[in-house]
């Protein structure tokens, strides 16, 4: 794997970098690669997990595929490199959920900052990226009060370049129900898979919890993404601060001063909750902040991929 489309700016490993930086890089496929790149590099050892015995089927051959596994015989054939998949390497379906509702269009510093649903964008397509290049299918759904645009599971560069193309013209919009694209994607689901959702969770948090362990009732890996802008998590440097709903366009005006700690405080009894009602259920939870690298993403992942191992 070359380094020479790894690093960015000032040297730097794109997968390392912020954001903000991030956001001036390019179009949505340069900058998955380039962070998808990075990170694999940064792990020291191969993306792909490991090979049973079971042979299932050949496809091309793809940079960084195990040469250990490449179908010689095929080779001669057709002066063409594929790679032997097996059983375990083709076992997995993955579903990426994308909440693209009006208040993930946020950003606390429009200009800067990027969006939440930029964020989440972004983070999707890398997943994506990573899933494809260790021989899986993946599929996107996106959805606001309603599932708005949806993409069935393959595998190949082709569906790489399909779900990028899908994901960045996507735009936010409306109100947010995010438990009928989950259980409208679990009845569509033939067989069991990995369900990522990335969003903010300004949702109905019964109906969602309800949706995501009807998910695992029926067998599916879940990770919930949760994604959340700095300004979310602290109030501005300011003697007032207005509140306001993208959804329902309701405005508040308060003190700073007289509720910043309680505001700290709720914040993170929020997330906590999430955490806590979550985990009983064999769902995995991780909050990413707009502002951080994308790696802790990645490797949230990774520690999922594991156990699905």
């Amino acid at each position: 794997m070359s380094d020479s489309r790894t690093v960015s700016r000032g040297g730097r490993r794109a997968d390392l970098l912020d954001p903000a930086a991030l956001s001036q890089l390019g179009g949505m496929e340069f900058v998955a690669r380039e962070v998808v790149e990075g990170f694999l590099m940064g792990l020291h050892r191969s993306p792909h997990r490991g090979f049973s015995a079971e042979y299932a089927e050949l496809r091309a051959y793809q940079a960084g595929d195990d040469l250990r596994y490449i179908d010689w015989r095929m080779f001669g054939r057709s002066d063409r490199y594929y790679v032997k998949q097996f059983e375990e390497e083709t076992n997995l379906r993955a579903y990426l959920c994308i909440d693209v509702s009006e208040s993930m269009g946020w950003s606390s510093d429009p200009g800067t900052q990027p969006s939440k649903l930029w964020y989440a964008k972004h983070l999707a397509a890398s997943l994506g990226l990573i899933l494809i290049r260790q021989g899986d299918s993946v599929g996107m759904a996106a959805f606001h009060e309603r599932t708005i645009d949806r993409v069935r599971a393959r595998g190949g560069r082709r569906q790489w370049h399909e779900l990028a193309r899908r994901l960045e013209s996507l735009e936010s919009a409306g109100g947010t129900s995010a438990e009928g694209a989950l259980k409208d994607l679990a009845i569509r689901l033939r067989r069991r898979g990995l369900v990522v959702l990335v969003s903010d969770l300004l949702v109905d948090r019964d109906e969602t919890l309800t949706a995501l362990k009807f998910l695992r009732h029926h067998g599916h890996e879940v990770l919930v993404f949760h994604v959340i802008d700095p300004g979310e998590r602290e109030l501005p440097a300011a003697s007032e601060a207005r509140f306001y709903d993208p959804e329902t366009e309701d405005e508040l005006l308060v003190s700073v001063a007289d509720i910043r700690a309680e505001y700290r405080e709720a914040v993170e009894d929020a997330l906590e909750e999430w955490r806590r009602d979550l985990k009983p259920h064999g769902i995995d939870y991780q909050v990413v902040d707009t502002d951080s690298p994308m790696t802790l993403a990645l490797r949230a992942y990774l520690r999922k991929r594991e156990r699905l191992g």
